[in-house]
């Protein structure tokens, strides 16, 4: 380790973020034909809990041709140290800077991601724009969820993987090794990559504008798809998933063994993005899952297996997975966690079985206080279910349980707010409605309300968010309504929501106030401590532009979307039809039930229908 890194690593808090070596990370002899730099635009702690990083790193090191490594976001403290030295930003496998790669690809998870993601550009030696880009710079790949309107950075990024990403991932660099051995430049192979399914190449597309401000076209300039169709994987059993992940040094935020047990939701809840955007619904089998999570905890040495979906009781197999599992995790003590669970999915036997390994806190979402407001985004639950729910979980020795809510739905009224508090309050009160609870203990309700964000690909893309105002008397609304100590009541900064749903909705004129917040030190966004709204606000007015264009207009269902020429597999009809029964409190049946018509079996060549 030369003497600039290791002096850089004597000061900063954490040097286990930087100095890589850990249990199961990869080591290649160079050269290899591509070296790939998978980054994490957030602190390693956040980016090594991430499940997408670690399929894509074991898939790619398992092909001789090429090495691919990790770098994720310096710190403030490590980002004063390289930058004073002149040490570039390095990935953690060789420390080779990041210029020296082939590609350089991030996964886009949260939209106050943007500036780290130029940060981590700049510090590793690459143009962040990638106009100004030559042949001699990276290949920079942007892929995950945010990917699906990548228009607020698609100045700075080569080309977007849409959709998951194994397949293409693969496909992209075996196509960039044989054009780089054929002598093939980037605009030459990123022409070619454009024509690959699931590759949106953003330089390769013209947007224009109305006077007022609106898009007019997206247009495309050279002989490549108007329409940009996502990727998806067919089997899940089959694709690639690692048997050893990396075991990291220091404590991460889910430091644990993840088993993914299926893909995709079936249930239609209408403000939900991955609910949408991630279909049709494709299962792992129980023998698959319960194979994969063991080799992953024999090779690592993990005690928790946390299985991974978006409503893992939604599972076919999930009674046949659980028997598989609890053979061995019991015997060996593993705990097994069980989140992203719904309330109407949650029996008294499968409480009693998560009890029954180690027990923890139960997590479901309600999302909405009042029954009104659940139908209309289709969340399909009464408070019978919530509260019967909440009750079993107490009578199983769970005393914490968190509900998950959103301020600011569609049709939204001071009565839906007060009924958040009235269903904490509710459920506090089931715990000692019971005659047999344990005595001398509470209950704890930690009840989470985050700030509804219009997003892409769903019935509520075309809403507005409440301004600021609004959004700060309904939380001081809910605030007042709540006076137990045993209700822990959090949620989420006004600028900060406003600013996610400006960057969801968002389009490429976005891209020069990054640029411009960037350049006055906004980094870190997400993180409370860090973020700088005055300095956002001037960027905004520097160029003409205002957060509430984005995130509080409500937009015509006529209007051309920044991401329109982006195909999802839903049907823009069937969105509208959505809405329009949202306004209508009418619920859509789960799909597994009967099919709505969303346009996913249709996209895909008739090959995915759930109720088959």
């Amino acid at each position: 380790m030369e003497t600039a890194l290791h002096n850089a690593l004597m000061k900063v808090q954490k040097p286990g973020r930087y100095i890589g070596g850990e249990l199961n990370s990869v080591q290649k002899v160079l050269p290899v034909d591509v070296r790939f730099a998978m980054c994490f635009p957030d602190s390693y702690e956040v980016g090594m809990s991430h499940l997408g990083i670690k399929i894509l790193y074991s898939m790619l090191n398992a092909q001789d041709f090429v090495w691919c490594e990790r770098c994720f976001a310096p710190m403030p403290d490590m980002e004063t140290e390289l930058r004073e030295s002149g040490r570039r930003l390095f990935a953690l496998e060789s420390l080779d800077e990041l210029c020296v790669f082939d590609f350089v690809g991030f996964s886009l998870q949260y939209e106050l991601c943007y500036t780290n993601v130029l940060n981590m550009l700049d510090m590793g030696g690459i143009p962040v724009y990638a106009a100004e880009r030559t042949d001699e710079h990276p290949i920079i790949i942007g892929g995950g969820p945010c990917a699906c309107n990548p228009e607020p950075v698609a100045d700075f990024f080569d080309l977007f993987v849409l959709g998951e990403g194994e397949e293409v991932t693969l496909e992209l660099v075996c196509l960039y090794r044989d054009m780089k051995k054929s002598g093939a430049g980037r605009e030459a192979f990123l022409k070619v990559a454009a024509n690959i399914e699931g590759v949106y190449v953003p330089s390769l597309y013209e947007v224009s504008y109305t006077e007022e401000g609106l898009i007019s076209s997206v247009c495309p300039k050279e002989n490549v798809t108007v329409n940009v169709k996502k990727r998806i994987i067919a089997d899940m059993d089959s694709v690639h998933y690692p048997s050893s992940i990396i075991v990291p040094f220091i404590d991460i935020v889910h430091d644990r063994v993840v088993a993914e047990i299926f893909r995709g939701c079936s249930r239609s809840c209408r403000f939900c993005q991955a609910g949408f955007i991630y279909r049709p619904v494709r299962e792992k089998s129980a023998g698959v899952v319960n194979g994969q999570a063991r080799a992953l905890c024999e090779s690592t040495g993990y005690d928790e297996i946390s299985l991974s979906s978006l409503s893992t009781a939604d599972h076919s197999e999930l009674n046949e997975m659980l028997n598989s599992l609890m053979d061995w995790t019991e015997q060996k003590k593993v705990n097994l966690s069980l989140p992203s669970l719904r309330v109407d999915s949650v029996d008294d036997e499968l409480l009693r079985r998560i009890q029954s390994v180690r027990a923890a806190g139960l997590t479901f979402a309600p999302e909405a206080g009042t029954a009104r407001l659940r139908d209309v985004i289709n969340k399909n639950l009464t408070e019978q279910e919530i509260l019967e729910t909440c009750s079993a979980a107490f009578k199983s020795g769970h005393m914490n349980v968190k509900l998950y809510f959103m301020l600011g739905l569609p049709t939204e009224t001071d009565e839906d707010v007060l009924g958040i508090a009235r269903l904490a309050q509710a459920a506090v009160d089931e715990f000692y409605a019971n005659p047999d609870k344990p005595k001398g203990k509470s209950p704890q309700v930690s009840v989470s309300v985050s700030t509804f964000i219009p997003k892409p690909f769903t019935p509520f893309q075309w809403e507005g968010q409440p301004d600021i105002a609004e959004i700060k008397r309904r939380q001081a609304l809910l605030i007042s309504a709540v006076r137990s100590r045993k209700i822990r009541l959090s949620w989420s900064d006004p600028y900060t929501s406003v600013l996610e749903a400006a960057f969801a909705r968002g389009d490429r004129r976005l891209s020069a106030v990054i640029h411009t917040a960037w350049k006055a030190g906004c980094v870190f966004d997400g993180w409370g401590e860090m973020f700088k709204p005055g300095v956002w606000q001037d960027a905004f007015a520097e160029h003409g532009l205002s957060e509430q264009l984005y995130a509080a207009r409500e937009r015509e269902t006529d209007e051309i979307l920044p991401w329109a020429h982006l195909d999802y597999g839903i049907d823009s009809e069937f969105l509208k039809c959505e809405r329009s029964r949202a306004y209508e409190a009418e619920p859509t049946v789960d799909c597994r039930q009967n099919c709505a018509g969303c346009g996913i079996t249709k996209a895909f060549g008739g090959q995915y229908c759930a109720k088959n």
